[in-house]
């Protein structure tokens, strides 16, 4: 089968490697669609401790397909259904797993991070994703394409459970890449008066504007101008910074207003996460500062509900889809400020 794979920083290779064989208790996927992430882009960048020359990884955590391979032992599934994959796998047996927080797991592994991901024809679902419920079955109206934006859309769910928007709230996100729109998106439906996203990139900014012109787009440069002035000096209820940047997040405690909420969303590369933080600020505001990272099965789940009920429309957000064999190109145009979200397919 064709695969792209990861053998180091800047080395995506795509080439031919063997069909992978499923055990009784697993089953195979074949793949019809899948997206391209931050995360791809960061490993590829900066490598990963998990890849090398001799143990390159087929990258790809966003995936729908069809099951192709149904292991005799496996009850609830059968070949030829279509579904999404939630990508995160814990031990089981762990508190966080106990809590189905199968993401929090401190042995966690992944599709296209630990383990072989979705830019390939085919990949094997591991038993304890069939037993734990990574397979979500997609009601017939929702596509292939629609279907890779579930894991995204999850991410930002569990992010808005961590740190609630309420009824008219002013909120601000930092960052206008795919997921700070998608949380744009969640905020507004979740009842925020305002809704404002930040960004250097005009192109995204009038890319935001296009999917939802209720969001008010504001510039990187003077952005704690603009804030104190649209808000009278009293800031935002809410911040989320949906970018690797440590200056976002120092920004976000300047801009969140008395009593408000933080999310720090977007994680850092290592040799920056040692970030000087001004907690005076935090404790004189009485602002409560979250983090959240990834997604339960629980939120793959009802994230799917939202783009089934049409809550979310995920076509807007889909700019471009690649063929496998064209894997560089992708990966150019979604590390580019021209698309929102990048997808390989199959025929």
């Amino acid at each position: 089968m064709q695969a792209a794979r990861l053998y180091g920083p800047n080395d995506v290779r795509v080439l031919d490697v063997p069909k992978p064989a499923i055990a009784e208790d697993e089953v195979l996927l074949q793949v019809k669609c899948a997206g391209i992430c931050g995360t791809d882009l960061r490993m590829i960048k900066n490598g990963s401790p998990y890849i090398g020359e001799d143990s390159p990884r087929i990258l790809g955590h966003e995936l729908s397909g069809v099951l192709c391979e149904v292991g005799s032992a496996v009850e609830g599934y059968e070949c030829g259904m279509r579904v999404a994959i939630a990508p995160n796998m814990g031990c089981g047996i762990c508190e966080s797993c106990v809590r189905a927080d199968y993401h929090l797991c401190a042995k966690y592994k992944a599709l296209g991070v630990q383990l072989d991901g979705g830019f390939a024809e085919y990949v094997r679902i591991p038993a304890n994703a069939v037993r734990f419920g990574n397979i979500a079955v997609l009601p017939s109206h929702v596509t292939f394409e629609q279907a890779t934006l579930i894991e995204p859309l999850s991410c930002v769910y569990n992010g808005l459970l961590q740190s609630p928007v309420h009824l008219g709230d002013d909120v601000l996100i930092i960052g206008a890449g795919p997921i700070g729109i998608m949380y744009a998106l969640l905020a507004k439906r979740s009842g925020a008066g305002r809704v404002f996203i930040a960004n250097r990139s005009q192109e995204r900014l009038r890319l935001c504007r296009k999917i939802d012109d209720s969001l008010i787009t504001l510039p990187a440069e003077g952005l704690t101008e603009e804030i104190d002035r649209l808000t009278g000096g009293r800031g935002v209820d809410m911040c989320v910074t949906a970018n690797p940047s440590p200056e976002s997040q120092q920004l976000a405690i300047e801009l969140t207003a008395m009593n408000g909420r933080i999310n720090f969303f977007g994680g850092l590369p290592q040799q920056m996460s040692g970030v000087e933080l001004h907690t005076n600020r935090v404790h004189y505001k009485q602002i409560s500062v979250t983090g959240s990272t990834k997604a339960n099965n629980h939120h793959f789940r009802k994230t799917l509900h939202l783009i089934a009920s049409g809550l979310l429309d995920a076509d807007r957000l889909i700019s471009r889809r690649f063929p496998l064999s064209e894997t560089q190109e992708a990966l150019a145009y979604a590390g580019s400020s021209l698309g929102i979200k990048t997808l390989i397919g199959f025929e």
